[in-house]
């Protein structure tokens, strides 16, 4: 049986390197750069809203596979939320890498995004998990 770390790094390599959420969002309601000067992440959020309902979103820019990978999951995970259901996800998540919460039933609304929990164990490497985080939660807080 394949260990869950494993699942977690191919689900990773996947995203960063075939990320279809990777594109220009026609009519995108929001848009928000985020920048990560230590490494030069650099990814522009797009996001299309119905309501309070979080109906598309896409990302351009660049960075390493980290960042990559966590921008597309990301989105996967929150399309079709709503702004409070965002909310509570993009903090659960910052909570986890930050590792001030390590409670399963929590982290399991996170869908795919669990597998960044190893990354809490790579400090290089938080700041680019978190970056399209801290850019999503910037853009909804501002809205």
């Amino acid at each position: 049986m394949e260990d869950l770390t494993d699942v977690y790094n191919e689900l990773i390599m996947e995203h960063s390197m075939n990320s279809y959420n990777k594109k220009k969002l026609e009519k995108a309601d929001c848009s928000r750069m985020g920048h990560n000067p230590n490494c030069g992440d650099e990814i522009t959020l797009e996001i299309k809203l119905d309501g309070n309902i979080i109906e598309d979103m896409a990302f351009s820019g660049h960075g390493c596979a980290i960042s990559q990978a966590s921008t597309s999951i990301m989105i996967d995970t929150l399309k079709g939320k709503t702004i409070d259901e965002a909310k509570e996800i993009i903090k659960t998540f910052i909570e986890m890498i930050k590792r001030e919460i390590k409670d399963e039933e929590q982290l399991r609304k996170l869908e795919d995004a669990i597998a960044f929990k190893n990354v809490s164990n790579m400090p290089a490497r938080v700041k680019c998990a978190l970056l399209a985080w801290h850019t999503i939660e910037d853009m909804i807080n501002k809205k």
